[in-house]
């Protein structure tokens, strides 16, 4: 405990001696005068008003005007760079054992602390909740990502406002604050033009957004805002991309704040797209890593490449063992064929070339805050990854993630045959193949989504400031999570957790702080974090000083549609990670008291945190209904152009009949241009004009597009359809576990003035889910096109709308239909 003492006591000498109480209210210059400054007590959120501390009189000669104090942090307080990339597991980079340089990672490590016991959630979002909170992710909605919320408290993608996150804490007690990157903890049905923008960044306390809403983005043609104003600034710049882009506004807006207000702390959260799917780097970038050959020798020699040089930098014990691989789950590199060699190679340059990217971008804005002179006195924290290496690419790769997230399957022959030298490029929505994500999570088992097993969870992390951190390359290996940031951030600037924001009493934030490590006479000292739970769709653990009790991993990660199971039902394993550093020995048989104690210990902590209740359900989540402006419509009407309504909140017409009728007038010499469509290159629809002809298409996930066209039209008014008749049951099914209803084919057929033009069948349709990262668009295509052989956006509509109409007919299943269907559901029980 004296250590403790010692290291507050050395945070608070950092800044000069205020005369009072860092944590109370503090004023600087004169006061009443236009200079005046304060900090405040910050137990409520914003402060109480300030009394007038002049005199009114009659008139103004007579009476003393009083300016009340601008709030400021207490003197000295550090600024705060927050960085974290995307989907990138604990043996990616360089910094801990990996082949891939990430030279601005291992600048942070070498000049502070690299940490190599910090966990995330095992997902997206709610790693990001937790992190910007302080308390678990389903403590504050995000018990799974925001497109697959649903009804229950713990997973309702909701931060409650009794939840104030770091950027409101900071930005009410004088930070200026700003976010770059990927905001993932917006409520999918709340991000439209609509609003509310309650729990849009700028809602959230960050003064300035500069990103993207959603899991992911294509990094060339980005779904981008700058606050809540969706912009294109790629329009006419070939290649453009994000990850530059977004450095270049960082380094700007740091600038600019330095110019106005050179001595003004900020905190910026970044957190790039990268390494999340789609793998964009630059072909600079593609070329660089390429000509490095890191990966020749196939994915089992990079395992055990990484682990010997986790050994040498000592981020695992020198007796730690390498977790086996997984023979019953995929192939060992020797059995493939040299087509599957060739291809996987690529991939796997094209994600490391990403990677290096990312880093050497984020390096960049490190460096711009050494350049304004701010770095000595900034704390800078980037944490390699919101959890592991992401296996959603299926077990060959695929040039388009949504496919995938369809349930289809592109064979290698098709990936080398198209796709080869177009990948990473906007040509493709690219993943690699989930051997590769196996071994960048090494020395642990498993991947991104599983919250049960290391791979999935822990990730790599570097803190550095140069004023107060003096043990330079330490290591420390306390177990954390990212819960524990909130509070390291407050106990570094010297700002307390208030009780109450906006009228509204807080609950307590539930993780502790690590500054304690940044003290070198604490390199070895015990941990704080004592227990922590982890659950993502049903898998679990529970973690308690050492021990580490999991359920065993049911659902592979790219085993996107397998039909949910009782998580009741999961076996358990122990683990003493004490002794057993990558959790590679199951100690459940020799400790069944120990397991059946740890086993109570995380109900107890899912009762506490919102857990329950449990659900194994994945892609099935993503097409729930939701509370969006759309639930509970059946017919939508457009009367002028509007674009960019995100998918979250648009009408779904998957697994339905539907019907499109668009009242339009034609000018002389003909038309062209987009009525409607929703997606974009790698999955949508769009109902256009094409020289004068109408036009319905379905990319069907850029695998293959099936398309309706009509005769040309004359001058003057028409009325254009199209009508689409649904052969299967719908999303009922799903209720009964059970798939049939869904993804079915049926017949369209393009009207025009009322006479049919085009008839034809589709097999089949998509069942789960469009191009997420698109948006639905009237009069134009905003970002990529549905048919890049027809037209390039923004292909705004020349003639007149008048009127759009959608109408719905979502099937409902019938008594016979639900009582077949429960039939099948017992038999598929009794037969398990």
């Amino acid at each position: 405990m004296h250590r403790l003492m010692a290291f507050a006591l050395a945070l608070f000498l950092v800044a000069p001696t205020l005369g009072k109480t860092a944590l109370g209210q503090v004023v600087y210059g004169t006061p009443g005068s236009p200079s005046g400054t304060m900090t405040i007590q910050g137990d409520q959120l914003p402060a109480p008003p300030q009394k007038f501390g002049g005199k009114i009189a009659e008139t103004a000669p007579k009476s003393k005007p009083y300016w009340s104090p601008r709030v400021v942090p207490p003197k000295g307080a550090p600024n705060v760079l927050l960085i974290m990339t995307d989907d990138s597991g604990f043996g990616v980079p360089s910094t801990f054992g990996g082949v891939i340089p990430t030279p601005a990672l291992d600048r942070i490590a070498s000049q502070g602390l690299r940490y190599t016991n910090f966990h995330s959630t095992a997902l997206c979002s709610p790693t990001r909740a937790a992190l910007i909170t302080g308390r678990n992710h389903h403590s504050v909605g995000f018990g799974v990502v925001a497109e697959q919320a649903t009804g229950f408290p713990g997973y309702d993608s909701i931060i409650e406002r009794d939840k104030a996150t770091i950027g409101r804490i900071l930005k009410d007690n004088g930070y200026r604050t700003s976010w770059f990157g990927k905001d993932h903890n917006t409520p999918a049905f709340q991000a439209s033009q609509d609003g509310p923008f309650d729990q849009w960044p700028i809602g959230m306390g960050f003064e300035y957004f500069y990103g993207f809403v959603g899991g992911d983005a294509n990094q060339w043609e980005p779904n981008l805002f700058r606050n809540t104003t969706q912009i294109y600034p790629f329009q006419g710049k070939p290649g453009w991309n994000l990850t530059t882009a977004m450095a270049d506004d960082a380094i700007d807006y740091m600038n600019r704040i330095n110019a106005l207000a050179p001595d003004q702390p900020f905190f910026i959260y970044y957190v790039p797209g990268g390494t999340h799917a789609p793998h964009h780097p630059t072909p600079e970038w593609i070329d660089k890593i390429s000509k490095l050959h890191l990966f020749d020798k196939g994915w089992n020699a990079l395992r055990e490449q990484i682990f010997e040089n986790q050994k040498k930098l000592g981020v695992i014990p020198a007796n730690a063992k390498l977790s086996p691989w997984p023979d019953d789950l995929l192939k060992k590199w020797d059995a493939l064929s040299d087509d599957e060699k060739k291809l996987f190679i690529r991939q796997v340059d094209v994600f490391a070339a990403y990677v290096a990217y990312t880093d050497h971008e984020i390096g960049r804005v490190i460096q711009a805050v050494e350049d304004l002179g701010k770095l000595d006195n900034t704390l800078i924290i980037y944490i390699n990854g919101d959890n592991g290496t992401s296996s959603e690419g299926t077990l060959s790769g695929t040039p388009n993630e949504v496919a995938m997230f369809n349930g289809v399957d592109v064979p290698v022959a098709d990936q080398l045959k198209y796709f080869y030298e177009a990948w990473g490029t906007d040509k493709t929505y690219n993943h690699m193949a989930v051997p590769w994500a196996w071994a960048f999570d090494t020395p642990f088992p498993w991947t991104k989504q599983i919250a049960s097993h290391l791979g999935g969870v822990r990730q790599g992390m570097a803190i550095s400031w140069p004023k107060v951190i003096k043990d330079k390359g330490g290591l420390r290996h306390q177990f954390h999570h990212v819960i524990d940031i909130v509070p390291t951030i407050l106990e570094a600037t010297r700002i307390k957790q208030p009780k109450m924001v906006d009228g509204i009493k807080q609950s307590p934030i539930e993780g502790v702080s690590m500054a304690y490590t940044f003290d070198a006479r604490n390199a070895k000292a015990p941990s704080t974090h004592k227990t922590q739970y982890f659950e993502m769709m049903g898998d679990r653990a529970l973690y308690h000083e050492g021990w580490m009790a999991s359920t065993k991993v049911m659902r592979p990660p790219w085993d996107v549609a397998a039909v949910p199971t009782d998580p009741m039902t999961f076996p358990w394993e122990l683990y003493n990670l004490n002794t057993d550093w990558t959790q590679c020995t199951d100690v459940a048989a020799k400790y069944p008291e120990k397991l059946k104690q740890m086993q109570a210990l995380f109900m107890q902590e899912a009762k506490k945190y919102q857990v329950l209740p449990l659900d194994t359900s994945m892609v099935t989540r993503a097409i729930t209904p939701r509370p969006s402006i759309t639930e509970g419509r059946s017919v939508f009407t457009w009367t002028r152009p509007l674009t960019g309504t995100p998918n979250g909140d648009a009408p779904s017409i998957l697994n339905a009949s539907y019907n499109f009728k668009a009242e339009v007038d034609i000018p002389q010499g003909g038309a062209e241009g987009m009525l409607i469509t929703q997606g974009g290159r790698f999955a949508g629809y769009g109902f256009y004009l094409l020289k004068n002809k109408p036009v319905f298409l379905w990319n069907l996930v850029d695998l293959k597009r099936v398309k309706w066209e009509g005769p040309e039209l004359t001058p003057g008014k028409h009325v254009l359809e199209f009508d689409f008749k649904y052969d299967g049951l719908g999303m009922g099914t799903l209720a009964f576990n059970n798939f049939s209803g869904i993804g079915r084919g049926g017949t369209g057929v393009l009207k025009v003035d009322g006479t049919a033009v085009a008839t034809q069948q589709m097999e089949r349709t998509l069942p789960f889910i469009l191009q997420w990262d698109e948006s639905l668009d009237v009069g134009s295509d905003t970002l990529t096109g549905v048919n890049d052989a027809d037209y390039q956006p923004p292909f705004p509509f020349t003639g007149t709308i008048n009127k759009i109409t959608l109408t719905i007919d979502r099937p409902k299943l019938s008594p016979e239909d639900k009582k077949k269907l429960a039939a099948a559901q017992r038999n598929n029980k009794a037969s398990e």
